[in-house]
């Protein structure tokens, strides 16, 4: 008997070690009222802070009660109800991270529909005013990292809602406001996840046109390599075939054939450069393939002038 006295603190001991920080444990026998009972003083009080016009105050207790009570009867509603008084209060940041723990925590409770749509709306609103900013060359007072970051949250708390692909779109716009290479890659690939993951949505025909455009943007911006063009070419290629009654067909369509355009302009680019170098035979290739590619019109005639200039 003496040896079960001295098992049971130890296997205890090892239960209590594997749970964790405090909120993880179950609570102790006789310890779910006592919690109970403060829980309710302490919401109390930050009723009252908030009645005479303590908001901070009220915040405060809230977080006590909700921090250290997590399994109290009122620590849904105190969690909750801070992050409409930090949102209130203007604090973004602190707003959304109460919103997420108490989703985190409290997926059964009656609030759980409205603290995802305010932490949504919160996000996008954060990343609304980003992208005004960063289009009217200001310093934004959130950072890129921390919007997406928010987002994705939003998208992972509830993954098949419409809430996750506007999310998903709105990273996309996000970096893609960042008006640089950077951006731009991170930009087509939250797009491209967008399309892959949410193809049904109502973001992603819009998703998918922007692939191509901002690869043509970046292609006008000095990368103007055939494999940029080419990649392009093909993603509005597949938004005009996936989504042909999108809003944005007929500018896709001009898009693609001013990159057929700009395609010819290379190679006779190409060619003039073969050319003055004194390779005839490399020029007299590309001045073949302007005519072969334009079939009529004024890079159709000024190839043939040259090819018969040097002799063909």
């Amino acid at each position: 008997m003496r040896f079960q006295r001295l098992v049971l603190p130890a296997a205890l001991a090892v239960l209590l070690a594997s749970c964790g920080d405090d909120g993880d444990l179950p609570p102790l026998v006789g310890s779910t009222s006592a919690n109970n009972d403060r829980a309710e003083a302490l919401y109390t009080q930050a009723q009252s802070a908030e009645q005479s016009g303590n908001r901070k105050k009220a915040i405060k207790l809230y977080d006590t009660l909700a921090d250290e009570m997590p399994i109290a009867t009122r620590a849904p509603e105190a969690r909750f109800r801070q992050g409409e008084l930090l949102e209130q209060e203007g604090d973004v940041r602190k707003a959304f991270d109460a919103y997420q723990d108490f989703l985190t925590r409290y997926n059964s409770s009656g609030l759980y529909q409205k603290a995802l749509d305010r932490q949504a709306s919160m996000a996008q609103s954060a990343a609304d005013g980003h992208v005004k900013t960063s289009f009217l060359g200001l310093k934004a007072s959130i950072s890129n990292e921390k919007i997406v970051e928010m987002l994705g949250k939003v998208r992972g708390n509830a993954p098949r809602s419409p809430a996750a692909s506007k999310a998903q779109f709105t990273i996309g716009e996000v970096w893609e406001s960042q008006g640089n290479a950077a951006g731009s890659t991170k930009a087509i690939a939250a797009y491209k996840e967008l399309v892959v993951e949410f193809p049904d949505s109502k973001e992603a025909p819009e998703a998918q046109f922007r692939i191509g455009k901002i690869l043509l943007d970046e292609a006008r911006r000095g990368n103007q390599d055939q494999a940029n063009l080419d990649r392009a070419k093909e993603a509005l290629l597949d938004y005009t075939r996936q989504y042909p009654g999108h809003g944005k067909n007929a500018e896709a369509r001009k898009l693609i054939s001013n990159i057929g355009g700009q395609d010819i302009e290379r190679s006779y680019e190409i060619a003039q450069f073969y050319e003055r170098k004194g390779d005839t035979g490399s020029a007299k290739f590309y001045y073949e393939e302007v005519m072969n590619k334009a079939k009529s019109g004024d890079l159709y005639n000024k190839a043939k002038a040259r090819l018969a200039a040097l002799g063909q």
